[in-house]
């Protein structure tokens, strides 16, 4: 009764929002509730489920993936429903959320909170509300298939996410890594003058041959990549266990040898040029929120009259 008397409370909001420009539709088996999120837990526990908490934003052309080719996959459907209860939460939302330590503030309060920098990005909490995977961006079904299993406790059992996802690698895909001129030679040297990009890649990986046929092509990128200096490692490097890499192509940027930002999820060349100009012009230390420098930045570009294609 809780969660139908929500429903029809926040069903104008909903109406609202998806009425207006490139709306993304979130599937009808999504729950609404008053997201007091402690109470979900606790319901979704008696029903023999965990959370699957989605945080999205209208206009994100990979949360329309996620809806449009994960969640249309019966495979995918039935895993998630038959494992989980499914939240959707926009990043920019003004619903009132209690989080499941008690808080009480918007959905994007809570985003903020989260460190939530990419759309989509999912986390799946378990019976007592902690966070046993989380998902920063998009992935392909493939690895998604495998994130609900690790997630719902079926597989992956003592392992960490990262180090369970490392068995799903492999794939039909290129079994060499690719060449690029831009990659230094070993060993990594953190003290340079320049931002240190780390390149985690694995052989018979789809995302990284993508990411070296297409995003490394582009002449945006490619003055951007030479602000960096950039070594790429594999998985069975030490620093992807210490750095908790659980996805290949992932980018971790570092500063003074610190971590400053990390690309670790699909990613279309638009998304991926933004990633390198927010480190390499130091705009995450004015601005924490790389939503917003994306915005700002797509915006700046169309009114100098250029075309900004998100997902080309």
């Amino acid at each position: 009764m809780r969660k139908w008397l929500g429903l029809l409370l926040l069903a104008p909001a909903l109406w609202a929002q998806a009425a207006g420009a490139q709306a993304i539709e979130i599937p009808a088996w999504f729950t609404e509730s008053f997201l007091e999120f402690p109470e979900d837990v606790k319901d979704a526990a008696r029903e023999g489920k965990r959370l699957m908490v989605y945080f999205g934003q209208d206009g994100c052309p990979y949360c329309k993936q996620l809806m449009q080719i994960n969640f249309t996959q019966r495979a995918i459907v039935e895993k998630t429903r038959r494992h989980f209860v499914a939240i959707a939460l926009n990043i920019w939302g003004d619903r009132e959320v209690r989080w499941t330590d008690g808080r009480r503030m918007t959905e994007k309060a809570l985003a903020r909170s989260l460190k939530i920098q990419f759309t989509p990005t999912i986390l799946f909490l378990d019976e007592q509300g902690g966070v046993v995977a989380r998902l920063n961006g998009l992935y392909r079904p493939r690895h998604f298939r495998a994130a609900l299993d690790f997630a719902a406790g079926t597989a992956g059992i003592a392992q960490r996410f990262e180090d369970y996802m490392k068995s799903v690698a492999a794939e039909s895909a290129s079994p060499t890594l690719h060449a690029a001129p831009f990659l230094r030679k070993p060993p990594v040297a953190l003290d340079g003058p320049r931002p240190v990009a780390l390149l985690f890649e694995t052989p018979y990986c789809g995302e990284c041959d993508e990411l070296h046929a297409e995003g490394f092509r582009r002449p945006e990128v490619l003055k951007l990549l030479e602000r960096f200096d950039i070594y790429r490692l594999t998985l069975d490097d030490a620093r992807a266990h210490a750095l908790r890499v659980a996805y290949t192509p992932t980018l971790v940027f570092l500063e003074g040898g610190r971590e400053v930002f990390r690309v670790e999820a699909y990613l279309r060349p638009f998304h991926l040029a933004s990633a390198l100009a927010y480190v390499a012009d130091g705009a995450y230390r004015e601005e924490p929120s790389f939503q917003r420098f994306i915005q700002a930045r797509a915006e700046r570009r169309r009114a100098r009259g250029e075309a900004v294609e998100l997902w080309k």
